[in-house]
């Protein structure tokens, strides 16, 4: 919509990435789904450090060094910081009070009965991870939420439980104490879900990915190690591509390549290592911009400082803005 002569945007978005390690490929289509959405939404995108806290509070002395590299790929990938809110979680206080505030009036059963929270008990079992902080994280997440009055969430099928959770809350605090914080609404994203280099579901545990910031050779090693379709034995057997791990990449990046790729594959026309070699060549020259606009902004640290330090500023006015009401609804000082 234009009013006078300037582009309005739609509404507000919130959405955040863990530091807790290397961004990958699989994290890439996200970010380019957020560089879209930011020419048309108000976008916030903050580096949620403390919710990094509810898994990995034992070890955080990699954690400045992680919210820096993942800076450093959000803006190699596009996120611009003059069109969106960029900023780190722990630099806007208001989220610690949100979070608190909320947790007050929130049902024990609600967070109980989240579906991800027993699943990541039993993935981590390995770690003491049953703290309150960890069954607590979907009242931080949604304080993240209705702290900027975010009406909008870019989430995936499988995160819908926890947004909805974020509706409920918003909801009861408006029962309990008036018309005060906007219910948010999902927009379901169309990312696909990559797979691992090895087939299984992509992870920093796995070791399985590529990272956003892999240099070139390693970025072709690893995809000459991907696993194919197990049936193809030769090169003149037909092959099967919706079960190759090959092919679900070219899916997620190069599309137009698909109808070339079925073809050659299921007609035995190109053998697995020279479809895994050409898919190499065309990602790392796809990527080659990523890497030399990262090259350059982490040749000059103080630019990333000053970007998530002019960010963290204003998400800390358009926080205290929401607070302020919070606390008038609550009677608060």
């Amino acid at each position: 919509m234009l009013i006078g002569g300037f582009q309005m945007k739609k509404g507000t978005i919130l959405s955040g990435m863990r530091p807790t390690g290397k961004l990958h490929l699989g994290n890439y289509l996200t970010l380019r789904n957020w560089v879209k959405l930011q020419e048309v939404y108000n976008c916030n995108f903050p580096i949620v450090d403390w919710h990094a806290l509810t898994t990995g509070y034992e070890h955080t002395e990699e954690l400045p060094t992680m919210i820096r590299e993942m800076a450093l790929d959000w803006l190699a990938a596009g996120v611009d910081p003059e069109k969106s809110t960029v900023f780190v979680q722990s630099q806007v206080k208001q989220h610690a009070e949100m979070h608190l505030l909320l947790s007050m009036v929130t049902p024990l059963g609600w967070l109980e009965r989240c579906p991800t929270y027993k699943e990541q008990l039993r993935q981590m079992s390995d770690r003491e991870i049953q703290t309150y902080g960890f069954l607590g994280y979907p009242v931080l997440m949604a304080a993240d939420i209705l702290l900027y009055m975010a009406d909008t969430v870019p989430v995936g099928q499988d995160q819908l439980p926890h947004l909805e959770l974020a509706r409920e809350m918003a909801r009861r605090f408006n029962f309990l104490y008036g018309d005060t914080l906007v219910e948010p609404d999902a927009l379901l994203n169309n990312v696909p879900l990559l797979p691992g280099t090895d087939g299984r579901k992509m992870s920093k545990s796995y070791g399985n990915y590529i990272a956003l910031s892999d240099e070139p050779d390693t970025v072709a090693k690893s995809i000459s190690q991907m696993v194919t379709d197990p049936a193809r034995i030769r090169k003149t057997d037909p092959g099967h591509p919706d079960i190759c791990t090959v092919y679900a990449y070219y899916s997620a990046f190069f599309p137009e390549m698909l109808g070339q790729v079925r073809l050659e594959c299921e007609g035995a026309q190109i053998g697995c290592v020279a479809c895994k070699k050409r898919l190499a060549a065309v990602m790392i020259e796809a990527l080659a911009p990523i890497h030399e606009k990262r090259v350059k902004l982490a040749s000059d640290p103080s630019t990333i400082d000053d970007i998530l330090a002019e960010g963290s500023a204003r998400a800390r006015e358009k926080a205290e803005t929401t607070m302020e009401k919070v606390r008038a609804a609550m009677h608060l000082a």
